[in-house]
């Protein structure tokens, strides 16, 4: 009887695998038919019917369904179908999580309907999955000169500036502020001043997901993204312990807006912080 049983669970077993390739080879031959037809919403169904049940089938198909992925994602987008255009790369991006073909397409039609900020992350993500993925690149650098303001370059490339906070942060730590957040990071720039002036426990918020991702870039690219925590926060959501284990002693913020006087009221506020560092009561 044992035999018996073990012969009856293995037919039965064969069986389910055999009506699973009869299934898959139906619905690969039904999807390319309706591929040739242009019915573009009825072969992405195909084709996931087909992910689901035969993932091994991925690399095979991969080209195909990511032709009718975008062919659908044109028509629902025609058809202000904006909820299932993004359902469809959802379930897209389950399937192959690491496509920077996707990511990228997912960028594009996130940047057209004016969602800049999440359209920059999907083009970052497809730029770290393939550098050399030129389009995926060309559409970073599009979108990020809507996101970056112009006078982050400015700032940057101000010497005195810089110096000056550099100057000041260095006082702050070394006369007793060993836990600094950084407001706005930006770049990072701040945040990095205060690691190498030997702040103990550096944290910096960033709203921005564009800005976000590059302090990020910026500071693993100064092997300091274990010395620095990067939260995607805004400084009035920060709660303790949940992001940051205790308060600080030191806050740091470049969120003075200049554009009504240009920036030399900013240097003048600068001046007068590092003097009150520089005194401490």
């Amino acid at each position: 009887m044992p035999n018996s049983n073990a012969k009856l669970h293995n037919n039965h077993r064969g069986g389910r695998e055999a009506s699973r390739r009869e299934l898959v080879s139906r619905s690969l031959q039904s999807a390319q038919h309706c591929l040739e037809n242009q019915d573009f919403g009825t072969a992405y169904a195909h084709y996931l019917l087909v992910l689901n049940l035969a993932p091994e089938l991925k690399t095979a198909v991969k080209e195909t369904f990511q032709f009718t992925l975008f062919k659908w994602a044109e028509e629902l987008d025609s058809l202000a179908r904006v909820q299932d255009l993004f359902n469809c790369y959802e379930q897209a991006l389950e399937l192959y999580p690491n496509d920077e073909v996707i990511c990228n397409s997912m960028g594009e039609h996130l940047f057209r309907m004016g969602f800049r900020d999440e359209a920059a992350g999907y083009f970052h993500k497809a730029v770290k999955l393939n550098p050399d993925f030129a389009d995926a690149k060309e559409n970073f650098y599009r979108v990020a000169n809507w996101l970056v303001e112009r006078w982050h370059f400015i700032m940057l490339n101000d010497a005195k500036r810089n110096l000056t906070y550099l100057r000041a942060i260095e006082n702050a730590v070394h006369t007793g502020s060993k836990s600094v957040l950084d407001i706005g990071t930006g770049t990072g720039i701040l945040s990095m001043f205060a690691k190498k002036a030997g702040a103990s426990f550096v944290y910096a918020c960033e709203l921005s997901k564009t800005m976000y991702e590059l302090a990020r870039d910026v500071v693993a690219a100064n092997n300091m993204e274990r010395e620095i925590k990067l939260l995607h926060l805004k400084s009035l959501d920060i709660e303790i312990p949940k992001h940051i284990p205790e308060r600080v002693s030191l806050v740091v913020t470049e969120t003075v807006d200049a554009g009504l006087f240009g920036e030399g009221i900013v240097e003048s506020l600068i001046h007068a912080w590092e003097h009150l560092l520089l005194q401490p009561k």
